[in-house]
């Protein structure tokens, strides 16, 4: 019997090393913890800005819980401070989170969850989870990433948005403590590491002077939504760059190759390359 068993188990396929799984595993929890608590303790700064900005602690709550995604919900305090409507002020939180969707489509196709978690999983779809997800290469460890770095922020942001909103309170006024640039502050901390192409760079300005420039002409709020339209301008801009050249130069470099790969003839008929 102890023969028969030693080759069944020696025919079985063997599986990876428990060691290198569980090193890899260690890697992706380590990178997913550190952006966790790296964003995550930013809930404090959004408490104290929303506080300061007439939300109430139950309202600012309930915005990092339901919410749940740091640009939007910074958006939304910041047209609030500036004088703008509820409805103004939603407007522009909600196109700054339609973000959120594109990721969700793709995550969706590389993370495969099961049906039951996954309006659990969307709700934790954000731009950090997103990237370290993307940043794996297997499913399992995507998984792993996805869901440390979701808990991690959902749960700090949470916990430090309620002792922001609580320390508004001891603090006072905010604007004498300088804490009114908390939220634009962090805001760009996170917009920062995204403008990595030309594309990107001239969207944030070409942003930023709109916003800047109407910013004392019209009501608060409104400069945000139109400063969207950045997106698409630079968009159409570098389509319409991309078909003018294309039209100035695609024909002759197919000339060119074709010249270039036809073979000619000599005085006397022979072919030369």
């Amino acid at each position: 019997m102890t023969p028969v068993l030693e080759q069944k188990d020696a025919s079985q396929p063997q599986a990876d090393p428990p060691s290198a799984t569980s090193l890899q595993d260690r890697a992706v929890i380590r990178d997913a913890l550190g952006v966790g608590v790296a964003v995550g303790l930013s809930g404090f700064a959004f408490g104290v800005t929303a506080v300061g900005a007439g939300l109430s602690l139950p309202q600012t709550c309930a915005l990092s819980l339901f919410v749940f995604t740091g640009a939007s919900q910074f958006a939304l305090v910041g047209a609030l401070a500036a004088g703008g409507s509820p409805l103004t002020a939603a407007a522009g939180a909600f196109f700054l989170g339609v973000r959120n969707t594109f990721y969700g489509l793709r995550l969706a196709t590389l993370l495969r969850l099961p049906r039951l978690v996954r309006p659990l999983a969307a709700h934790m779809v954000i731009d950090e989870t997103a990237a370290v997800t993307l940043a794996q290469e297997s499913r399992r460890s995507a998984r792993l990433g996805f869901t440390v770095t979701g808990v991690t922020i959902f749960t700090l942001w949470n916990l430090t948005t309620l002792l922001g909103a609580m320390g508004a309170d001891a603090l006072g006024d905010t604007e004498r403590w300088g804490l009114d640039a908390a939220g634009p502050a962090v805001f760009l901390a996170l917009l920062a590491p995204m403008l990595r192409t030309a594309v990107a760079r001239a969207t944030a300005a070409l942003a930023v002077v709109v916003g800047l420039g109407l910013l004392p002409v019209l009501p608060g709020g409104v400069p945000v939504l139109l400063a969207a339209l950045a997106a698409p301008v630079v968009l159409t801009v570098q389509g319409l760059a991309f078909a003018r050249r294309s039209r100035k130069g695609g024909g002759e470099p197919v000339q060119e190759q074709a010249a270039e790969g036809t073979p000619r003839k000599g005085p006397e008929g022979e072919e030369h390359r």
